[in-house]
């Protein structure tokens, strides 16, 4: 009876090790995992393959759900599979964004590094864009941004590529939210000129702000896809407009503001 006694208990602290707290809930801990990648994901989702992403058991993530559902924070569509409740969206942001900063946070400090311009990551949250993380070009002149700045749908590219990407319901939501202002001359401010930007936006993969928030600044944004394509997150980076020196340097600076937002979503996926 002492050998088994003896190989349990050895079996549960080599399991617990890792989290290096004895009050760790490992259910608590899936069912937070469950409903992070559930608010990203586009589509419901089958048992087996929740089961799947949260390396359990059927039989374990069977009783996770029906937890999860009888307490109403998921819900079966038609087809038995499972997807967020309505009204459910707003559980898991602290924790999405917590992982989202920690992880990209490094990638902008070396496009930083490669660019000497300011680098600056923004979140969609459930009626605006906000910075989240921001780091700062060493020149003395540059363009800077503020973590907590509301960003505008129609001006600011990182607003406009996050905005791009949304259903057009999305969309709708976001400009009556922050409303549609005038900052410069070149601002975009016709619905109809505005719909056009965005499609292009959305075909061409990134977004340019030519003096749209402010005079003499141009700021370029790509969009940090999910696995499931959708976008709630995106990289800027931004600069005086005398230091732009044409054509090829517009593409250098896009495609590796596009390299560091591919790899910043891959290692989020595996975060």
């Amino acid at each position: 009876m002492v050998k088994p006694k003896t190989v349990r208990k050895s079996a549960k602290r080599a399991d617990a090790a890792p989290h290096r707290d004895k009050y760790f809930s490992r259910a608590v801990s899936k069912a937070l995992e469950a409903l992070e990648f559930l608010q990203n994901e586009a589509n419901s989702m089958s048992m087996n393959e929740i089961a799947h992403r949260l390396k359990l058991s059927k039989t374990s993530a069977f009783r996770l759900l029906k937890t999860l559902e009888s307490t109403g924070y998921v819900a079966q569509d038609g087809r038995g599979q499972y997807k967020l409740a309505l009204g459910i969206h707003a559980v898991t942001p602290t924790q999405w964004l917590s992982k989202l900063v920690r992880v990209a946070l490094p990638h902008l400090q070396g496009l930083t590094h490669e660019t000497t311009e300011t680098v600056s990551l923004a979140a969609l949250f459930e009626n605006r864009i906000e910075v989240v993380a921001v780091n700062e070009s060493p020149h003395v002149i540059r363009m800077s941004n503020v973590v907590g700045h509301i960003l505008p749908p129609n001006a600011s590219s990182l607003g406009k590529v996050i905005t791009a990407f949304q259903p057009v319901a999305g969309r709708e939501k976001l400009l009556r939210s922050f409303k549609i202002y005038r900052f410069t001359d070149h601002t975009i401010t016709d619905p109809r000129d505005l719909a056009q930007e965005y499609d292009r936006i959305k075909g061409q993969g990134f977004a340019v702000d030519r003096e749209e928030c402010a005079y003499d600044g141009v700021c370029f944004s790509v969009p940090i896809f999910s696995p499931g394509d959708e976008v709630s997150a995106a990289i800027s980076l931004s600069m005086p407009k005398f230091r732009l020196h044409g054509t090829e340097h517009e593409d250098s600076i896009i495609a590796a503001l596009q390299r560091t937002a591919s790899t910043a979503a891959g290692d989020l996926q595996d975060a």
